[in-house]
């Protein structure tokens, strides 16, 4: 059983944030993670992180340009020009019924 669990260190022991199933005397594994999430999505970031599903960018990376308005109204409207059904429609199509 892989799990991750959240929790803090006080005088010397880790305090799970939630119960926990395990047995008594059962013998775990840790990972220590840096940093401390400040909410759940950085939560959510460090469980992807430790479940090696993402990899957090490395320190000092810049971050990505962003597009300008005038960039995506272009994108926009060429996108808007292409036939067929809007996704959204499609999507709605898929969930059927509600």
């Amino acid at each position: 059983m892989s799990e991750v669990i959240t929790a803090v260190y006080e005088k010397g022991v880790l305090r799970p944030l939630h119960p926990l199933n395990l047995r008594e005397q059962q013998t775990v594994y840790l990972q220590v993670l840096p940093g401390e999430p400040v909410d759940e999505a950085a939560e959510a970031i460090q469980i992807l992180v430790a479940a090696g599903l993402m990899t957090p960018p490395k320190k000092g990376t810049p971050p990505p340009n962003s597009v300008s308005e005038e960039e995506r109204a272009k994108l926009a409207e060429i996108l808007g020009k292409i036939p067929g059904k809007p996704l959204s429609e499609i999507i709605i199509e898929d969930r059927g019924e509600w």
